[in-house]
């Protein structure tokens, strides 16, 4: 566990030695960095319930989707600030709360609205309309001019895009019909450029633009692959990759674009399928099913804690559910994106 270690001191020294540099983070996309706020909307993509958040402090199942925190709470860390991230719609957090970090993600939404009506969440354009309403009690709480370097000093942390393609696109009709798989992640790429833009255009400076994980290797993809001998889709796979060097050259075309941009690709893909490929390396024992229940195909309400099959211990498994990764997967990627995309940013 020598390497388990030397992650935490890695992110106590990055700690001590920034006295928090950046102010806040703030954080927009889906279920791989939502913490909790889909508990407040009516629809099914909730984790608000045991075993979700077992390990997590209290053994509390706050909405996050997996046993303990996910990448961006590590991310927070890491940069000084506080352990955990807290949704936005919760009310038990107030903008004192806030004013330090901030999730607006929630779980099951996309870049396509199309995606977020799945599930009836959160759209990416609502995502913006709440980051708005933030704004506006920041400068309440703080004063205009204090408000105003929050939020050009901030990190704005982005995660979203892989439900756009396994709940949306491969899984029910109305996008095939319209787009070819290219056509339509470049009708994605265009969603992210003017999502980055509005960010931009409402103060924010410092983004983190992030890329899609080993779609192929998801538990809930191996499953299905049953011809494929329960391998990851490589379809899925090579598929990510391709958004991924889209979503690069947008970072790049926008940071010679807009004057003070200081956009970062930041890349779950390498060190994701290190771990699926390697995990003895980083002291996991199973990768092609997830901890809870079977590990095969479920996730959300399938996930019950009455399940006799949910393992014991959740540090052997990348994942946790079949389409989340566990907490200490969460961690070696979230060290990994900070050593790496937001270096720059310490």
């Amino acid at each position: 566990m020598a390497w388990l270690l030397s992650i935490h001191i890695f992110i106590m020294l990055v700690a001590k030695i920034n006295g928090a540099k950046i102010p806040a983070i703030i954080v927009f996309g889906d279920s791989s960095v939502d913490a909790g706020n889909n508990n407040f909307i009516p629809t099914i993509a909730r984790s608000n319930f045991e075993p979700y958040g077992r390990d997590f402090s209290g053994s509390l199942p706050t909405g996050r989707f997996s046993n303990g925190r996910i990448a961006t709470d590590f991310i927070s860390e890491a940069f000084g600030l506080k352990r955990t991230i807290p949704a936005y719609l919760d009310p038990a957090y107030t903008i004192s709360d806030f004013a330090t970090g901030v999730t607006f993600a929630s779980a099951a939404t996309g870049y396509d609205n199309a995606t977020s009506n799945v599930l009836s969440v959160i759209p990416l354009w609502k995502e913006v309309e709440y980051y708005k309403d933030y704004q506006r009690k920041l400068r309440a709480h703080l004063g205009d001019l204090k408000a105003n370097d929050v939020i050009s000093q901030a990190l704005y942390i982005i995660s979203v895009g892989t439900n756009d393609f396994l709940e949306n696109y491969y899984a029910i009709p109305g996008r095939p019909s319209q787009y070819t798989i290219k056509e339509y992640e470049n009708f994605l790429v265009g969603i992210a450029a003017s999502f980055t833009k509005q960010l931009y255009d409402l103060g924010a400076r410092k983004i983190s633009l992030g890329g899609l994980p080993p779609m192929g290797c998801m538990p809930l993809e191996r499953t299905g692959n049953l011809m494929g001998g329960s391998e990851c889709v490589d379809r899925y796979n090579n598929l990510a990759a391709d958004f991924n060097g889209k979503l690069k050259n947008l970072v790049i075309k926008q940071n010679k674009e807009f004057h003070g941009m200081e956009m970062v690709f930041s890349d779950p893909y390498g060190i994701l399928l290190e771990i699926i490929r390697k995990p003895a390396v980083y002291g996991f024992e199973v990768t092609g099913v997830a901890c809870c229940a079977t590990g095969m195909f479920e996730m959300g309400y399938a996930c019950s804690r009455n399940n006799l099959f949910t393992c014991s211990d959740a540090s052997k498994y990348v994942f946790w559910d079949s389409f989340h990764p566990t907490e200490k997967t969460n961690r070696i990627v979230a060290n990994h994106v900070v050593k790496t995309a937001l270096a720059k940013f310490l």
